[in-house]
């Protein structure tokens, strides 16, 4: 049985429910992309983002559950999205687990539910994803963190996996060039976390930034959707959508 083709472009975000990924598949389906919507466990709000997406464009989206922390995953997001839409033009690594690793009781499984969201399912879905996207002439873009390059204090595991999610974007952009481009994105204080946070710190954090706010989610989308559409001679690269506060860590 043959599969059909899409005429649009074509991309795979993982944690695209809420937040930070939502504004991306938004961001993206406005600019004319067929959207595959990976989430875990928000069921409900992957479903309502996707509804709304259909009302604009029918046929549009497909909807697509899965732990990244399960390896067979992995490669079936990859064959799934080209089962329904027979092409692959952009991979977006959106998806990312932040927890205290503090040093003396950090665990095993905690280093592995770090690595696997951060770092591990990133490069073995870009590895899947790579013949598609050589075909299409594609990219990748990696949700990378200025915590993998200065580090946040109680999050070392964290900040390993971000740093290594860095250097894989470079790597893979020489790797798969001159077919593929490969960006990450480095966002500052976007979101704060969904339990509030310490609010002084958040405070202490915008004083150290030079624009004195935090981003918004699409901003980051708007930087995803420059690096895939219109970064025709960037791969390699990090953008950093920070505020300026790296230059006042």
């Amino acid at each position: 049985m043959s599969i059909a083709l899409s005429p649009a472009p074509v991309a795979l975000i993982t944690g695209s429910a809420k937040r930070i990924g939502a504004a991306i598949a938004r961001t993206l389906h406005a600019a004319g992309y067929d959207l595959a919507l990976h989430y875990r466990h928000s069921q409900d709000e992957a479903a309502a983002l996707a509804a709304a997406l259909e009302r604009t464009r029918p046929g549009s989206t497909l909807l697509l559950p899965a732990d990244l922390a399960e390896f067979d995953r992995l490669p079936e997001l990859v064959a799934h999205t080209i089962g329904r839409f027979g092409r692959l033009d952009a991979l977006v690594n959106n998806a990312s687990a932040f927890t205290p690793s503090p040093i003396g009781s950090t665990t095993p499984a905690l280093w592995d539910a770090l690595l696997a969201s951060n770092a591990r399912a990133p490069f073995f879905l870009a590895q899947a994803a790579a013949p598609h996207l050589q075909a299409t002439r594609g990219a990748i873009v990696n949700l990378t963190d200025i915590y993998g390059e200065r580090p946040l204090r109680q999050h070392t595991v964290y900040c390993m996996a971000k740093a290594a999610l860095l250097m894989m974007t470079r790597s893979l952009a020489l790797e798969l060039g001159p077919e593929v481009r490969v960006n990450a994105v480095s966002p500052g204080a976007i979101l704060w976390p969904e339990d509030g946070g310490n609010a002084a710190a958040q405070q202490a954090m915008l004083a150290r930034t030079p624009l004195a706010r935090t981003g918004t989610p699409e901003e980051v989308a708007e930087a995803v959707r420059w690096l895939l559409q219109d970064a025709h001679y960037s791969t390699g690269q990090v953008l950093h959508l920070d505020g300026g506060r790296l230059l006042n860590a």
